[in-house]
């Protein structure tokens, strides 16, 4: 079983952890996730069935991750 394990830190993780934790309580198939925040940094963690299943899953987090570092930046631009 594919696994992937993704880390961010900085002063956005708890924001990207709280921002993963709905999508990895979806139901994709053939994938279990999870996402917590350990010593300042979020950590998410993907096992899939197969190749294909971890490339989507990892597609969709990433894109998850890119949007909300994209408003954290956006946001603190306007303050």
């Amino acid at each position: 079983m594919p696994g992937a394990v993704l880390r961010t830190d900085g002063p956005g993780a708890g924001t990207a952890a709280r921002a993963l934790a709905p999508e990895t309580r979806r139901d994709l198939p053939r994938t279990l996730s999870s996402v917590v925040l350990e010593e300042g940094a979020a950590v998410l963690r993907v096992e899939a069935a197969d190749t294909s299943s971890m490339r989507a899953a990892l597609n969709s987090y990433l894109e998850c991750l890119a949007v909300t570092e994209n408003i954290n930046r956006i946001t603190k631009a306007e303050k």
